[in-house]
């Protein structure tokens, strides 16, 4: 297929950052505030999918990683899709200032997690997902609902997540404890656990994510077609909580220094997103004091400021 001028830009700058950051990996990672000192730069790799279902990638973008928190992101789409805004009176919507695994935030607030994507929080929506499906769909809706989205028949688990979450989950069922206490958690510990790790293990390289969240950015809404309005503004609710709470801490600078709704993962993956324009994942495991991957948020940077694709204005090309 013939690519248009728009596309052939889009993956000049998308082969040249990967080129950029690959040379300049041990640069980035000493200006950034590492998570880990004295860590090799990783490999790193990038795609993008248009609207219109061009992928275009450059990098190590068919390396295999977990998607750890990105799956948050799936796990809500779900939920919001079986019991609609319901899910905001069991989470809240608001940015934590917490660590996203802290117990004290749950103490302040009776048992209802900030938002969606800190620990607890995602908790109470794969709670709802156990809750809403029978027995048998309960505990791989996430992983089935990435491999309808990613297009690939076969989708592996990470059994090194599968096996540290099993063995070391004190604190997540700690906090499943709590939120009971409070009247907020329904199903049990176990079946809320199960579902919860399997969708952390999920493993998919930039391509398959990149094609997995394109969903997200089909944000234009059009009140004549009830169904696909009411999908457009789903996506809505889902980019703005993306976009204030998607990296934790780091929400704020990364809103300033790339300006596109965003989730990350501890496995070194993002998946950022263009409304009605792309989706676009980066991955590289090191990460910084706020669990986001180094090169990763440098390359979205980098790719926001060359296309000018931000919620914020306009782009440059396209």
């Amino acid at each position: 297929m013939t690519q248009t001028p728009a596309v052939e830009e889009l993956n000049q700058i998308v082969t040249d950052i990967a080129r950029e950051i690959s040379e300049n990996a041990e640069e980035i990672e000493r200006a950034a505030d590492a998570k880990e000192e004295g860590l090799s730069p990783g490999p790193f790799g990038i795609a993008v999918t248009t609207a219109n279902g061009e992928l275009l990638s450059a990098g190590a973008a068919k390396t295999l990683f977990p998607l750890q928190s990105i799956a948050k992101v799936f796990a809500l789409e779900l939920a919001l899709c079986a019991i609609g805004d319901d899910v905001f009176k069991r989470v809240g919507r608001e940015p934590s200032g917490d660590p996203f695994n802290s117990i004290v935030d749950l103490e302040r607030t009776a048992g209802v997690p900030r938002n969606p994507f800190v620990n607890a929080g995602a908790l109470a929506v794969v709670d709802i997902l156990v809750e809403a499906l029978d027995e048998d769909a309960q505990a791989s809706a996430v992983v089935n609902f990435v491999r309808q989205h990613s297009g690939r028949t076969v989708i592996d688990l990470d059994q090194d997540v599968l096996a540290s979450e099993h063995e070391a989950g004190d604190l997540n069922r700690a906090m499943m404890s709590f939120m009971r206490h409070h009247g907020n958690l329904h199903s049990s510990v176990d079946e809320v656990m199960e579902a919860y790790v399997r969708q952390c293990a999920i493993m998919l390289d930039c391509e398959g994510l990149a094609r997995t969240g394109l969903f997200l950015a089909r944000t234009r809404r059009n009140p004549a077609y009830e169904e696909a309005d009411a999908i457009a503004r789903r996506m809505r609710k889902l980019l703005a909580l993306m976009m204030t709470c998607g990296h934790y801490d780091g929400s704020g600078d990364f809103a300033l220094r790339v300006g596109l709704p965003a989730k990350s993962g501890v496995g070194g993956g993002i998946l950022a997103v263009v409304p009605e324009t792309a989706a676009i994942a980066v991955w590289s495991p090191n990460l910084d004091q706020h669990g986001n991957s180094m090169l990763g948020v440098r390359a979205l940077e980098m790719l926001a400021h060359r296309t000018g694709w931000s919620v914020f204005g306009p782009p440059m090309i396209g």
